[in-house]
């Protein structure tokens, strides 16, 4: 009892097992709960690699049993003791250390503790309390996979980059406000009033010029920062795997990156991932699945149906379809009329019209031929090309949207998905990696009534585009890809512009005057004077990924002190106000808001 006031750990708490059965060890650790059955004290202690139970026993050591009778939730410990089998009908299966237990020779208190707000494996405390006592929260053994999980798939494609000689090179925080299709977050200079940093979108522009330095391979596992709404997959700050390479196209960067994710997946998980993937077009993706990240674990894919209905006298499909600008397209949901009524179809359509959708058409195929509130407006003949069309049977339901293309297929896909959620169709085992290429080159934004880059500004047109930039530059195809894994983003990237009067091109196609495009970027524009190689790549969200393997409901559950929805993190307070000479020193005055 009179050791060091820490015994020199000999082992984790979850590595304790039957080939230490009458060892002694040495073990520290947290209180995960304690029962107290009057001559013996059974304590659960935890550390990051599990738990195991540790026994006192009065008749064997009452200095140490008088101890654990004064010992409470979340105490720090550290013991000595004998590592015991327990009887047969005293192991616990729901420990990885259940056979054993150690019978306690000695123990040191490390530290009490206050009555915690909550317990550590209580999964039902509400997500405010959590990150207002994040340190308590991050205890948990399922938050603690998944960081653990975090480091080790970095690791592994640290490993993985490393043998394919790149080079992990840090770029700056501190940088240039430029616009990259969300809003910076600005520091203020103190030296030079009125001025201000920005903090990295992503490290895009630096590693374009580091291709320009000659490092023909770059990678970085980098803070990335946008000033945007928040949702569950989103965060003011978080970690990108960012990879740049010189003298490269799209298969090159496509097979390096295929190699990457098989080699970090297979190290970290029990996933086993299948080369080479499967690849769409962007206009493929949305014609067929109605997303530019389609979930392909299940079948069920949109048909366009226009010229079966084209000239059909329901004007709602036959006048959209006759449209240069029109679609009407259908998905069969299989056995799906005994799983919707009439309440739950008006349902779906009012979740469709959450998508651009004017209304959501139906019909139930059954015996005799369809049901539907439609099908009187149409012939037995363009009733049966449709069934036809969607290979549907007896049972099946079929769902139809007319529209314009974006709006059709757009909220087609999200009624795919919520009808396949519904008829539990969605493999949650299974791991579909797909790259979605030959994306466009520009999107429209309606809020600004302007086109902006559908990836960013430095994207490479493909190569029978380039005369569209001066004419046509909204049909412009670019030379852009995305990673998707189960319908999510994961990572995307693009061979970039390595010419000075591409780049000026686009530029222009954006909407920046010469002089505006020199203001912003005229570092970059100097740089590709310069002998600026042919480069791409690609980034990566490492908190997303991690979410999609762990089976996290938020990607605040893979980074350890994350913002909530407004933007605040409840441990510390921030963002917060500061002392008036700090905005002295900067020349700032605070202007109040009343919106805010």
């Amino acid at each position: 009892m009179k050791k060091s006031i820490t015994f020199p750990r000999t082992h984790m708490c979850g590595q304790i097992s039957k080939s230490d059965i009458e060892n002694e060890v040495s073990l520290c650790g947290w209180v995960q709960k304690r029962r107290d059955l009057g001559s013996l004290i059974f304590i659960w202690l935890r550390d990051r690699t599990g738990i195991v139970q540790l026994v006192f026993d009065q008749a064997i050591n009452k200095q140490c049993f008088k101890i654990a009778e004064s010992v409470r939730s979340e105490f720090v410990l550290s013991i000595c003791g004998i590592v015991n089998l327990r009887d047969k009908q005293n192991i616990n299966k729901d420990l990885t250390t259940g056979e054993v237990e150690v019978i306690v020779s000695s123990i040191e208190v490390l530290n009490t503790s206050l009555n915690p707000p909550f317990t550590i494996d209580d999964d039902k405390v509400g997500e405010q309390t959590r990150l207002k006592y994040r340190y308590l929260d991050l205890r948990s053994p399922e938050l603690q996979k998944n960081f653990i999980l975090k480091h080790k798939l970095s690791s592994a494609m640290r490993e993985y980059l490393d043998k394919n000689d790149f080079i992990d090179i840090e770029t700056p925080i501190l940088t240039k406000s430029t616009p990259e299709g969300a809003r910076d977050y600005l520091v203020p200079s103190r030296a030079q009033h009125g001025k201000f940093y920005a903090l990295p979108q992503s490290p895009q522009l630096f590693k374009q010029l580091l291709m320009v330095s000659g490092f023909d391979r770059y990678y970085q596992i980098a803070k990335c920062f946008r000033d945007e709404d928040l949702r569950a997959d989103r965060q003011p700050e978080f970690t990108q795997v960012d990879i740049e390479m010189s003298f490269v196209d799209v298969d090159d960067i496509i097979t390096m990156n295929e190699g990457l994710l098989q080699h970090a997946f297979e190290k970290t998980t029990d996933i086993k991932v299948k080369i080479p993937f499967d690849r769409l077009t962007y206009d493929e993706a949305m014609r067929r699945y109605g997303s530019d990240k389609p979930d392909t674990r299940f079948e069920m894919e949109i048909t366009t149906i226009n010229e079966l209905i084209k000239n059909s006298e329901f004007k709602v499909f036959s006048e959209t379809a006759k449209k240069e600008n029109g679609i009407v397209c259908a998905i069969c949901a299989k056995d799906g009329a005994a799983n919707y009524s009439r309440k739950e179809i008006d349902k779906l359509t009012e979740h469709a019209k959450l998508y651009g959708a004017k209304g959501l058409a139906w019909m139930v195929v059954e015996g005799g031929g369809v049901r539907s509130p439609i099908a009187k407006f149409l012939t037995e003949k363009e009733i049966n090309a449709i069934v036809d069309n969607v290979k549907a049977n007896v049972g099946d339901i079929i769902f139809i949207i007319a529209d314009t293309p974006d709006t059709s297929y757009n909220a087609m896909g999200q009624i795919r998905l919520a009808v396949a959620k519904k008829l539990n169709l969605i493999d949650q085992d299974k791991y579909n990696f797909l790259w979605v290429t030959d994306f466009p080159m520009l999107e429209y934004n309606q809020e600004e009534e302007r086109y902006s880059a559908m990836h960013h500004p430095f994207t490479a047109v493909n190569d029978s585009d380039v005369d569209l930039l001066d004419t046509a530059p909204h049909k412009a195809y670019a030379k852009a890809y995305d990673i998707v894994l189960n319908g999510n983003e994961i990572g995307g990237g693009s061979i970039r512009i390595h010419k000075e009067e591409i780049q000026k091109k686009v530029f222009k196609a954006l909407g920046f005057s010469d002089s505006e495009a020199q203001n912003r970027f005229g570092f970059l524009l100097d740089a590709l004077k310069f002998g600026t190689p042919p480069h791409g790549g690609i980034a990566y969200g490492l908190d997303r990924m991690v979410m999609l393997i762990t089976g996290a409901t938020s990607i605040r559950d893979t980074i350890a002190f994350p913002k909530v929805q407004s933007g605040s993190c409840l441990l510390t307070g921030a963002p917060d106000t500061v002392d008036e000479k700090q905005l002295e020193e900067l020349a700032i005055n605070i202007v109040t808001n009343e919106k805010h």
